[in-house]
């Protein structure tokens, strides 16, 4: 049975967390919540490898985890909100998170941001975003 196209699966620069990424990332964000407690992310810390090996993730989510891949655990089903708890571990603010995901400096992200966001022109679809 093919899939049906999601209508909102064009919004450039964008992964929508849905039913379907839920499931392919509830090993990433089951880990991530573990961080919410002192002495995980002290027992994270101290040996990260080790550590995941408790959680059933692909070998690309360990792989995205240990390199701080923050978009690609997108990719792979991780929630920002739960994601940004792995960032909260190593010292790293939401914002300095952003500002890493969309390639920019905190400083950079925070005006663009106070502007506005991103402008619509050229990123209202892939095909848009993909011609700038």
């Amino acid at each position: 049975m093919k899939k049906k196209a999601k209508e909102y699966a064009d919004i450039p620069g964008t992964i929508v967390f849905d039913a379907e990424q839920s499931r392919k990332g509830y090993a990433i964000n089951a880990f991530c919540m573990t961080l919410m407690k002192d002495e995980n992310r002290k027992a994270f810390k101290a040996n990260e490898a080790r550590y995941l090996e408790q959680f059933k993730l692909t070998p690309d989510q360990r792989d995205a985890i240990l390199k701080r891949e923050w978009n690609r655990m997108l990719e792979l089903g991780g929630n920002i909100y739960f994601t940004s708890k792995l960032g909260a571990t190593d010292g790293l603010s939401f914002q300095q998170l952003a500002a890493m995901m969309t390639g920019n400096t905190q400083q950079g992200y925070a005006d663009m941001m106070l502007k506005g966001g991103r402008p619509i022109k050229g990123n209202r679809t892939r095909a848009e975003w993909e011609k700038r």
